[in-house]
């Protein structure tokens, strides 16, 4: 563990290539991130999660993945079943409260189920963003809601569901990507909204959960705090917002270096998102030219980094074993209502 380098890297298909083998080897990747491209059939994802792990020395190394539901799931039918979206868990919530908050918990659970039996330790949910009338739709429905008391406590119920089945959750994107009126894939979402108006409507739910293991931070720009750097790259939203005012401690990673909000080379922007506080580099797409220059900007885990990726791996598959069919039926059922 001490050996391991502070970068997630995904891979590029359903079987690690000779190059990727060796490249693993070499840089040894504090974890790993799985995608639709990597899930095609069920003893292949377990096959290619073991063969991940091997090639960090078999530790139990985090292998993330985005298990959301809705239009955001990347093991389906017939690996896992297809869920509903965190809009459709608030509309319960909005009629029955505690029926919401049980749905989402079982989804959660659900979900622990599914990617344990692929050996799948981490999922980037849940979702703690909250919207605003006429924000990009890259949170759209994934939200549970807009207003963020329903979304800190859905987010809660989620995560602790997720903590029962023995996976760790990442919340999602912190402090906040739902006033965004651009997709940060594809350009830079900008946001001018007032200190004041950020405290009260974004930040709550990530306040709420601040006391989880892993967060990712969103590639949003706050003119409020800093007009010139995304919350990934701004020392100044990480430091007084991030550990600051929202109080979050855990394992901070940046939302994927690929995305095209963040400017520069793939190095560049890993050399940003390291100089502005993020304790882990992720890396999605697979690409090898792209994991190099990671690679070459990735710090050794020590100190605090060392400290909170530590932590993280004392609490891996600390789950405890459910009635399955029970557990769906009921989650049906809850649903039907909807």
């Amino acid at each position: 563990m001490t050996q391991a380098k502070a970068m997630i890297l995904g891979c590029s298909g359903p079987v690690l290539t000779p190059d990727e083998i060796a490249f693993f080897r070499e840089h040894q990747p504090w974890g790993f991130i799985l995608f639709g491209r990597n899930c095609v059939e069920g003893a292949q994802i377990a096959d290619l999660v073991e063969a991940l792990r091997d090639t960090v020395g078999g530790r139990l190394a985090p292998v993330l993945i985005d298990q959301e539901g809705g239009r955001v799931q990347r093991i389906r039918e017939p690996m896992a079943p297809r869920y509903p979206s965190g809009a459709a868990l608030g509309a319960l919530y909005r009629k029955d409260r505690e029926k919401g908050l049980r749905a989402a918990w079982i989804m959660s659970r659900l979900h622990a189920v599914d990617l344990g039996r692929y050996g799948i330790n981490v999922n980037c949910l849940p979702v703690l963003d909250v919207p605003v009338e006429g924000a990009n739709n890259v949170i759209g429905d994934r939200a549970y809601g807009f207003d963020s008391v329903i979304v800190g406590e859905l987010g809660e119920a989620a995560a602790e569901g997720l903590k029962a089945g023995g996976v760790l959750p990442v919340v999602k994107h912190i402090p906040g990507h739902g006033r965004g009126m651009a997709d940060s894939h594809h350009e830079l979402p900008v946001v001018e909204t007032s200190r004041d108006d950020l405290r009260a409507h974004d930040f709550p739910p990530f306040k709420r959960l601040n006391r989880e293991l892993m967060a990712m931070t969103a590639h949003v720009v706050y003119s409020a705090y800093d007009p010139d750097f995304t919350a990934s790259t701004s020392k100044t939203v990480i430091d007084q917002v991030i550990r600051g005012e929202i109080g979050f401690q855990g394992l901070l990673m940046n939302d994927d270096l690929s995305m095209n909000a963040l400017r520069g080379t793939i190095g560049e922007r890993a050399r940003a998102v390291v100089a502005a506080g993020n304790d882990m580099l992720l890396h999605c797409h697979g690409i090898m030219e792209e994991m190099v220059e990671v690679a070459a900007e990735a710090p050794q885990l020590e100190n605090a980094a060392l400290a909170r990726a530590l932590a993280v791996e004392a609490a891996l598959g600390r789950g405890e074993d459910a009635d399955e069919a029970a557990l769906r039926d009921e989650f049906a059922a809850l649903m039907a209502a909807v």
